[in-house]
């Protein structure tokens, strides 16, 4: 891997350009199409695919699953590890407040839900993981990473995956040392697996189990089953408005989780990006031939 530090910055900063530049000129056509939530998570993952194939083909000559998105047992496995760890996190924040009486479910007749808006929602936050996933920890942080490291890459990518949702509704500050909290644990996801479908299941596993309870996600109110969790407990538990992600008991259950990522059996794949190339034998010279 070449430390050239001027073309890191270009493939980088390209890598980063081309995602805002395509968010730039499809986001309004996939607003108008989708409404607020579908517009802006379409528009997130075709914006990641559009600037990982580019870039890709510009500088590796690869294709978009050489970025971790081989389908294969381990992918499986790592996936499955994932959807566990995110949505059984989400539900330790979640019961313990509901079962000691600091919160409660009441039901939302204007907002009932139907099957269909449960494949929708799914859908949706599925591709919302992906999408953010394949831009936070697709070409640009796998170069990143080959190049200087872990700590010099993960770290840092985390604080930027937070404060990219400082736009969204009613952010605190605990909420975003939170989401940080996040960006690092998807980061070390990618570097034990170095795959995407773990990051990806944590992700989304989180992400689709909060709106079950009817909870705002990440400042989002999204209605999927017509019922909603109502606390009796002060804002550094709930989270507020911006939700659980913004509250102390999510700051402890993310150590748990890094715990999780840590311990549990992770199915280790190949990364042509990251992983150094193997090194060719030594040719050692043929002893000269008897004159």
């Amino acid at each position: 891997m070449r430390k050239d530090p001027l073309r890191l910055a270009i493939q980088v900063g390209l890598y980063v350009a081309l995602y805002f530049l395509t968010a730039f000129v499809f986001g309004p056509l996939l607003l108008w199409l989708g409404g607020y939530l579908a517009g802006n998570t379409g528009a997130v993952l075709f914006s990641a695919i559009a600037a990982n194939w580019l870039t890709l083909r510009i500088y590796e000559n690869r294709r978009l699953v050489d970025l971790g998105l081989w389908w294969n047992r381990a992918s499986l496995d790592n996936l499955a590890f994932g959807l566990i760890g995110g949505a059984g996190s989400a539900c330790v924040v979640l019961l313990p407040p509901l079962l000691t009486g600091a919160a409660h479910m009441s039901r939302t007749p204007a907002e009932p839900g139907t099957a269909g808006t449960v494949l929708f929602v799914t859908a949706l936050l599925a591709a919302g993981a992906a999408g953010e996933e394949l831009f936070f920890r697709g070409y640009g942080f796998q170069r990143l990473l080959a190049v200087l490291g872990p700590y010099a890459t993960i770290l840092p990518v985390g604080v930027v995956f937070a404060l990219l949702h400082v736009s969204n509704p009613n952010p605190t500050w605990l909420g975003i040392a939170n989401t940080a909290g996040f960006g690092i644990l998807f980061g070390y996801a990618y570097l034990r697996s170095r795959d995407l479908w773990l990051a990806i299941g944590l992700h989304f596993g989180w992400n689709f189990t909060l709106p079950l309870f009817g909870v705002n996600l990440s400042g989002l109110r999204i209605k999927v089953t017509g019922y909603e969790m109502s606390w009796t407990a002060g804002d550094l538990w709930s989270g507020a408005e911006y939700g659980p992600e913004a509250s102390v008991l999510t700051s402890t259950v993310l150590l748990a989780l890094f715990l999780y990522v840590w311990k549990v059996p992770i199915r280790r794949q190949a990364s042509p990006l990251t992983d150094p190339p193997a090194e060719s034998a030594i040719c050692e010279p043929a002893p000269p031939l008897p004159s």
